[in-house]
């Protein structure tokens, strides 16, 4: 709090001028006292939501009210301290009707009614300014000191006012490595069915920061337990496929959770969503293909050509971008490909073909490949992984003498219609088409060759 001090006490000072109270609250006060506070404040205040953005208007380097209509202003203050990105929200409560999947908000009068509201008691502290005095009627910090998440009221109270808690909770569980408490749990797994009235974009955001959170094992054990998985993510329970009796499959559902985390293990470059979902995702084509063999094994044929499919479903039906839902499909799409190398009996053709495949998505696409190994068997894993230095090895041998990541035929579309005397039209895109094949089966071609294989090309093609 040192260090935000400064910002926080000058704002409460203007508010208390105005005569109005301004307490620092929820996530802000738990980050403090777990030695994480960052530059995101949260305030709350009895005063309204215009007198708010009076009294930052002059004072804050940029002011926003694109959460005013839910009783919240935003701000941007430039301190030598750092630049601080503040909300601060009126003493409010929010309530769900049966029907309804927008919250209802209904201001408050007192920050103890405001904290009552609050999802959990860990986020039911507050810091009311500028004299620092701390509020905690719900023993939010003894709650914090055991790792628990509990709720104010009771949590049939708290998931009615607002059933998007009830994944908060698995959120919360898997960012900070908290236990939900028994009768949390029980109340999550009672109400379930109510999240299905929550907009599928506050769904999405619930479980984009689950998945990018330390523990997310945590959090979707939580989800699938309770029975809110079958509501926001059902391809995930589903991956529980009952064993055959001589245990010849894995358990999908653990192996999925396992390669989650060896994903997570290979990031180099902070939290990767894409590559999260990927591996979260890849193998949901598994029970729709599952199929018991006479031989007595069992097949999942083509699983990760319909699980792309349903990972496409998915991800549009909970409102994901398009470019996040091509790029994770894609991944799901391709990640079986790898299992075709064996012990590098690839030809050349067949690695530019997978570069090309992957794109941009190679890097993931090497990072999600290596997660999905799980065998116990160290001997076959260090083989798979062996295998796939080889192939990582090739690619940049290939990389370096042929412009990989930029694949393309040895002609482009203007030389091609100079060459063949033609004008643009479906012919150009066929020559190229068939110029790009012999560049990925041949690699590069002198200037010479490739316009010898145009013309052939091209003869062939007027008598046919």
């Amino acid at each position: 709090m040192l260090r935000v001090a400064p910002v926080a006490v000058d704002l409460a000072r203007r508010f208390a001028d105005a005569g109005f109270r301004l307490a620092l609250v929820g996530g802000s006060v738990r980050d403090a006292l777990l030695g994480r506070l960052g530059n995101d404040l949260d305030f709350t205040t009895d005063a309204r939501p215009q007198q708010v953005l009076k009294l930052v208007k002059g004072w804050a380097d940029a002011v926003w009210d694109v959460g005013i209509a839910f009783g919240t202003v935003g701000a941007r203050k430039d301190a030598p301290e750092g630049s601080f990105q503040i909300e601060i929200t009126t003493y409010r409560s929010e309530a769900y009707d049966r029907t309804s999947r927008k919250p209802e908000v209904t201001y408050g009068e007192t920050i103890e009614e405001d904290l009552v509201r609050r999802d959990f008691t860990v986020n039911a502290m507050a810091l009311d300014l500028p004299d620092q005095v701390f509020i905690d009627p719900h023993h939010g910090l003894e709650d914090l000191a055991a790792r628990v998440l509990r709720t104010p009221g009771t949590p049939e109270e708290s998931f009615s006012d607002d059933p998007l808690r009830m994944l908060r909770a698995a959120r919360f569980a898997a960012q900070l490595d908290f236990e939900v408490a028994p009768d949390v749990v029980a109340a999550m797994t009672a109400m379930a069915e109510r999240i299905t009235i929550v907009s599928a974009e506050r769904v999405q955001a619930e479980i984009n920061k689950l998945i990018l959170a330390a523990h997310p094992r945590k959090g979707l054990r939580l989800l699938v337990d309770t029975g809110l998985a079958e509501r926001v993510l059902p391809e995930l329970p589903a991956l529980r496929l009952e064993r055959d009796e001589h245990l010849r499959h894995k358990d999908v559902y653990e192996h999925t959770l396992t390669v989650l985390e060896q994903a997570i293990a290979l990031e180099t470059d902070g939290p990767d969503l894409v590559l999260r979902l990927a591996a979260l995702l890849h193998d949901i084509g598994k029970p729709r293909t599952r199929r018991f063999e006479s031989d007595g094994k069992v097949s999942f044929h083509h699983h990760e050509v319909v699980g792309a499919k349903m990972t496409r479903k998915r991800m549009r039906e909970l409102k994901y971008s398009k470019e996040l839902t091509d790029d994770v499909s894609r991944l799901v799409e391709l990640h079986l490909r790898f299992h075709g190398y064996g012990t590098g009996e690839w030809t050349d053709s067949a690695v530019r073909r997978y570069v090309r495949d992957a794109g941009p998505l190679l890097d993931r696409l090497h990072r999600l490949t290596r997660s999905d190994c799980t065998t116990r068997n160290r001997k076959k894993a260090a083989a798979l992984s062996r295998s796939y230095d080889t192939l990582e090895e090739r690619i940049e041998r290939l990389r370096a003498q042929e412009q990989l990541d930029a694949i393309r035929p040895d002609l482009d579309g203007n030389q091609i219609m100079e060459i063949l005397g033609i004008g643009p039209g479906r012919e150009v895109g066929q020559a190229y088409k068939h110029l790009l094949e012999l560049r990925l089966e041949h690699g590069p071609l002198e200037q010479e060759a490739a316009v010898a294989a145009l013309r052939e090309w091209w003869a062939q093609q007027q008598h046919s």
